[in-house]
């Protein structure tokens, strides 16, 4: 009875963080032209950094763990390549919360770029030693776009827990 009660209360708000990673994950598959396409924010790993630094309690490394399987599956990568990325990318998160959380917006947003640079190089990293090789630094890109975006999607996430009492 105390579970049902606690599940129907308006700050549980699980089907809303669901839901802002759904969007993620669709936002990350949009058709962009080729020459956009490597300056791609890393929409699932920003949503993921946001809830883990406004309810580390709630969202941790098995979020992160099950989000980059489902993002491994719908990208059609090699099976847990994005799940490691964003499991480290939540642990990293999870020990900086409180810290992240007192800097201001253009600090975070530094902050935001170097955790997505550290999820494009590890995922590059891994993906070198599946036989995928580039030449080139492209692929650093989307940290510049992701922490370009930072301020702008931390006000509207904001505004959503609010606006839902998510706790």
């Amino acid at each position: 009875m105390i579970n049902q009660q606690a599940a129907a209360s308006p700050g549980s708000g699980g089907l809303i963080i669901l839901a802002t990673f759904l969007v993620g994950l669709m936002l990350s598959q949009i058709p962009l032209p080729h020459f956009i396409e490597w300056g791609r924010p890393e929409w699932v790993a920003l949503i993921l950094i946001y809830w883990v630094m406004a309810l580390p309690h709630r969202i941790g490394m098995g979020s992160a763990f099950l989000l980059g399987l489902m993002l491994d599956v719908i990208k059609g990568s090699v099976l847990g390549l994005n799940a490691l990325s964003l499991t480290i990318i939540a642990f990293v998160t999870l020990v900086l919360h409180q810290r992240l959380r007192m800097y201001p917006r253009v600090q975070q947003s530094m902050m935001v770029m170097v955790l997505i640079g550290i999820n494009q190089l590890i995922f590059h990293w891994m993906q070198a030693f599946t036989g995928y090789t580039g030449d080139s630094l492209y692929f650093l890109l989307p940290c510049l776009a992701s922490g370009i975006i930072w301020p702008w999607l931390f006000v509207v996430l904001r505004g959503v827990r609010r606006f839902f009492r998510i706790r």
